[in-house]
Order: C-alpha cells, then structure tokens, then sequence
C-alpha cells in the first residue's frame, strides 16, 4: 500500500487517529470512575464556588507524590464535559450539569449506576467477548465467571448491593419523571404489581403519588425477604417466570431489555395472565420502561448509547435493546392485541401494552 499523494496520506492519518481513539476510548470511563471514587464532584461542590487546582489538590485524599498528576486527570475530564475551567490566578474548576448527577447527596445521582457497570466483574465480560463468540456458552459474562450475572448476584452480597443500588438510584429519577409527565397511565388504575421492583424505589415514588393505589414489589425472595412495606405498599417474593401477582397494572421497568425473545413472551405471557379482568374482558394493562432503539432517527449520542446499551445487554444477560418492530413483535406473540410507546423518558420510553 504505497501514499500516492497529499490527500491519501491524510485520509490514512485520519483514519489513525480514529482507531487510536477507539483504542484509547476505555480512559473516559475510567477517568470517570476515578473522579467519582476520589470524591471530586462532591469536593468541588462543597467548596461553593470554582476551585483551583492548588485547592483541590489540598482537599482531595491522594499522596502527595501524586498532587502533580491531578491537573492531567481533571485536564481529560474538563475535555470530556464534565467540569468546566476557569483561568482566574490560576485554573478553576466548577462542575457541570453532567457532574452533579454524580454528587453522592443528589437525588438523582448516577454514582451507583457508575460503580455498578464499571465495576470489574461487570468490565472483565468484555475482555472475553472474541472468546464467546467461538464458544457455545450463553454470555460473555459466563465466560468469565462461570456463572450467569443473575447466579453470581444471588452468592455474592458484595455485586448484589451494587446492582440494587444502581437500580434504585435510576428509579429514583424515572418515578419521578413518569409521575409528572405521563400521570395519566394511572387513571383508573387501583392496583399495580412492579415486576423486578428490586429494593421498591419505583413503587415508593407512585405510592406516594397515588395512595389510594394498592402497590406491590415483586422480585426473587433473596431480594425481598427483608424489606418492609408501608401503608399502600408490600412486597412479595416469586418468579416471574411462574406466576405475577394480580393487579390492574403490571410494571416492567429495565425488565425486559436483560432477557431474550423467548423469555420475554414467557414473562409477558405471566403478565397478561395477571392482569385484571371485568367478567370475560381482561380490562387492565401491563407498562413497560425500556429503550426503543432508534434506527435512523435521533441525535447521534442517543443512538450511541443505545448502541452501549444493546451489547451491554448482550455480553451481561442475553438481553437486547429492541426497535419498535422487534417489540411490537414480542407483545403480539404474547397474545396482547395494542401498545402505545410514549418517548418521554430521554434514551428510553414508555409503553402501554394492552390485552
């Protein structure tokens, strides 16, 4: 392969550039992370105003041979949006918007999303993914622990924390924006049955919104077996590959998105067996929260990030993140007969599946 003229040559050292980016693409999130468990964000915000380097040095709890290095991290972070700078004697640093959603004190904090996904039980799949594709075993993840993500949770307390953390901080936020902006789903609805609700922060945030609502939280004993339930709200150990408590609405909420094809019409299938009927007519609904994978359409990070989500999902769990059609087919094998998709949950949406 020879460089004929000026144009070729710089066509090729694009084209580098391009691949040591991808090469080099795992530092944003580990940058990240070390942010995070360095306490940068919270040390930043609790200074109240923008903070220069020789400050932050002094706050944070690093040794002090490494002081000179910190400008170099906050340098890539500063690139990457999530703080921004400032020259007043010297560089000042203040916290973007993205930053605030890692304060360990905001509600709305991603931190435990963070440290759950880049923990390295959760990175060490992906070091295994060429393996997995040479091998029969069901997911990168099994390649690399020999167990499924869901067997390795239920031995290990430590990862099991992590993930009903995670899920409970995203739930936090989700409740919230679902009972502001779709408050009509509940319309009639006096009962509702959170399928995987995990530690119940979901249906904390729409019991308290509705409290006439009856409001279950199902999941796997181990999960459930010690939480306590208040006036409006209990919570009840199962499998949902079994059997799914009776409601008028059964709640999914980043359910479906970990399971294949087949394992999602068995739960749905479970689902429309649980939802409430009036004589012979099933009169309820099951809705869902999860991504509808855009194929085209949309800005390109969101589709990015659907991207990450799809073989995050694959290489951890089996699942998938799915386009309208692939789940439009899942809810017609599943027997139900319509479905809206309401997009006003950012990368994800909601859905309405009826019977």
């Amino acid at each position: 392969m020879e460089l004929t003229n000026e144009e070729s040559a710089g066509e090729l050292l694009q084209a580098q550039t391009h691949v040591w980016n991808h090469i080099f693409s795992f530092i944003n999130s580990m940058t990240l992370k070390c942010a995070v468990q360095l306490g940068i964000p919270d040390v930043i915000q609790e200074h109240g105003k923008p903070m220069t380097l020789s400050e932050l040095v002094s706050a944070l709890p690093i040794h002090p041979s490494k002081a000179q290095y910190v400008h170099r991290l906050m340098r890539i972070l500063v690139h990457s949006g999530f703080f921004s700078q400032q020259n007043l004697n010297q560089e000042a640093y203040s916290l973007t918007q993205s930053a605030r959603l890692l304060l360990k004190d905001n509600p709305w904090s991603m931190r435990p999303v963070l440290l759950f996904v880049l923990d390295p039980v959760l990175t060490k799949p992906h070091d295994c993914l060429s393996t997995w594709f040479q091998n029969d075993e069901a997911t990168a993840f099994s390649v690399a622990h020999e167990n499924t993500i869901w067997e390795y949770a239920g031995q290990d307390a430590r990862l099991n924390n992590l993930f009903n953390d995670a899920m409970a901080s995203d739930s936090i936020l989700a409740s919230k924006l679902v009972v502001s902006k779709c408050r009509g789903i509940f319309d009639g609805v006096d009962s509702l049955v959170d399928v995987g609700g995990g530690l119940g922060t979901m249906a904390k945030g729409i019991a308290e919104a509705f409290p006439h609502m009856d409001c279950t939280v199902f999941d796997l004993p181990h999960v459930v077996s010690d939480l306590q339930g208040s006036k409006n709200l209990k919570y009840v150990g199962g499998d949902m590959f079994q059997a799914v408590p009776p409601a008028d609405a059964i709640l999914l909420k980043w359910v479906l998105h970990d399971w294949s094809d087949e394992d999602c019409v068995k739960v749905l299938k479970r689902c429309k067996q649980a939802i409430a009927s009036k004589g012979q007519q099933k009169v309820g609904k099951v809705i869902i929260i999860d991504m509808v994978r855009e194929n085209q359409n949309g800005d390109e990070g969101s589709i990015e990030t659907q991207l990450f989500f799809d073989l995050q999902m694959m290489v951890a769990a089996s699942g998938m993140e799915r386009n309208e059609k692939e789940w439009a087919k899942l809810f017609f094998d599943a027997g139900f007969l319509n479905y809206k998709i309401h997009p006003v949950l950012g990368a994800r949406a909601l859905i309405e599946l009826y019977p």
